[in-house]
């Protein structure tokens, strides 16, 4: 066995090597970008590209040079000034855009900088403002205001052009390397230039991650990421909730719970002994405390599929030797997705399920074509000790009703047989059901669907994907308000 495994090794560092190939690949075609917008936007550069016999996975090749060209573009558009005001301001007339490249651990390092005017943060933010991105309310530091350069349809550009301000910037380039396990990370001083510094997987196939489990789901998290491993005691680990956040020498580490990140409802579960990973993404921190650390392994990396493989925080998946899929997480963007997410309904806002569950566990019945919503739906209120009932269109939850009376209805517009607007107005027309609250969750949100389902008598209407917290809250208010003796009939 040891032979074999030993083999096994061997080939498989060699197909690595195979798949390997230099940076200079990509030499020609960069100096030629940057020559002819040169001579488009009538500037002068200069390209230095320093390390370029580091070698990269043959994938993470391919999927970086149009996220290259992109960013030396908006060098060239918005970074560098033209010959005469560098030549004001005690410049070189030529600008200077330089890349470099070195092998950090199990990453590759690229960074990429200009001597140029510099990003103005300002504009950024007034720019995201506008967009919806953030909101005044929310305090933001000088380093998260440039990050919203990252932000759908943000530009500093004051005219659109062929080259710049075309509003799919660099929220295009951000996605292109997330989507191949990477990060980017900006930095930036007026008049003196920017800085992109881009961490790229070694290889796409092969890598090392700390699976970790969160409430039942095991999820795994790249070994690079973890600067450290924190085991503490329960009153330790409450301390640190009560600071928020973890010191370990001149660095701070503010405190997140992966359920929480995760979207979870609930809680913070502090058990006797507690482990926390400190985690480092480029110059992102956090400390993130786990329900149980179960060890470091080697996993073959699985892309997503076209419908998951832009949801931020998810850099990929694998499949374990039980057949289980589990995802591979950077909650680092998970944390900072959730600190620039406009205010919403906390998870602790539904202490009134603690309440509910009192007695008899209240009866909610799902009713939607779609398994998988069937399955999640139903996952997550047994989670929150509800019984639950599904049906797969209005004519099964019709059958479903002459046994048993739910407490609340969540019900789809569009399904076979009969839709959820037939459905609602017999629910309504039958004096033995005219008083379930009905919650209708459908992605056809238009005023026209809105204004029929008030019509027709409907409680709340929410938006597919809908909100957990926003759900568990309106259940909570129906079935507190829902007669006592609202059982089951036989």
């Amino acid at each position: 066995v040891l032979a074999q495994a030993r083999t096994s090794r061997d080939v498989q560092q060699e197909l690595m090597r195979m798949r390997a190939v230099p940076f200079s690949n990509l030499n020609e075609r960069l100096y030629r970008i940057v020559r002819q917008t040169a001579r488009e936007v009538e500037k002068k550069a200069e390209l230095e590209i320093e390390g370029a016999q580091v070698e990269l996975d043959r994938g993470v090749l391919e999927k970086i040079g149009a996220p290259l060209e992109h960013m030396l573009r908006n060098s060239l558009a918005h970074g560098l000034e033209t010959p005469e005001v560098r030549t004001a301001a005690g410049k070189p007339e030529a600008g200077r855009i330089h890349i470099s490249l070195r092998q950090e651990s199990n990453e590759i390092a690229l960074i990429l900088s200009d001597d140029g005017a510099g990003i103005d943060v300002d504009k950024v933010y007034e720019k995201a403002l506008a967009a919806g991105h953030v909101t005044p309310e929310q305090k933001l530091t000088e380093q998260e205001k440039m990050h919203l350069i990252f932000g759908s349809g943000v530009s500093t550009a004051d005219q659109v052009t062929e080259l710049a301000g075309r509003g799919v910037g660099m929220d295009v380039v951000r996605n292109e390397i997330t989507s191949i396990g990477g990060r980017v990370d900006i930095t930036s001083k007026r008049g003196a230039g920017t800085t992109f510094t881009i961490y790229l997987p070694l290889t796409l196939a092969v890598t090392q991650v700390v699976m970790v489990r969160a409430g039942q789901a095991t999820l795994a998290i790249s070994a690079a990421m973890v600067e450290n491993v924190l085991r503490l005691k329960a009153d330790a680990m409450s301390g640190l909730y009560d600071r928020r956040t973890v010191e370990i020498g001149d660095r701070s580490y503010p405190l997140h719970y992966l359920q929480q990140l995760l979207g979870a409802a609930g809680a913070t579960e502090i058990q006797p002994y507690n482990s926390v990973l400190l985690l480092r993404s480029g110059i992102q921190r956090i400390a993130l405390h786990v329900d149980e650390l179960i060890g470091n392994q080697e996993i073959v990396v699985k892309s997503l599929g076209p419908q998951v493989a832009r949801v931020p925080g998810v850099a990929g998946a694998t499949v374990r030797p039980d057949g289980s899929i589990v995802l591979i997480l950077n909650p680092v963007q998970l944390a900072h997705q959730a600190r620039l997410a406009p205010p919403r309904p906390a998870a602790e806002a539904v202490p009134a399920v603690d309440e509910v569950r009192a007695g008899t566990a209240a009866i909610v019945m799902v009713v939607d074509d779609s398994l998988t919503v069937r399955k999640i739906t139903s996952r997550l209120l047994e989670r929150e000790g509800y019984q639950v009932l599904t049906a797969k269109d209005g004519v099964d939850a019709l059958q479903q009703l002459k046994d048993n009376l739910p407490a609340v209805m969540l019900v789809d517009i569009e399904m076979p047989r009969m839709d959820g607007f037939d459905l609602t107005k017999n629910v309504r027309a039958d004096p033995r059901l005219a008083k379930i609250p009905i919650v209708m969750i459908s992605s056809r949100t238009a005023d026209k669907h809105r204004n029929q389902a008030a019509q027709l008598g409907v409680n709340a209407f929410l938006g597919k994907p809908y909100q957990e917290a926003e759900l568990l809250q309106h259940i909570v208010s129906y079935v507190g308000a829902a007669s006592p003796d609202r059982t089951q009939l036989h």
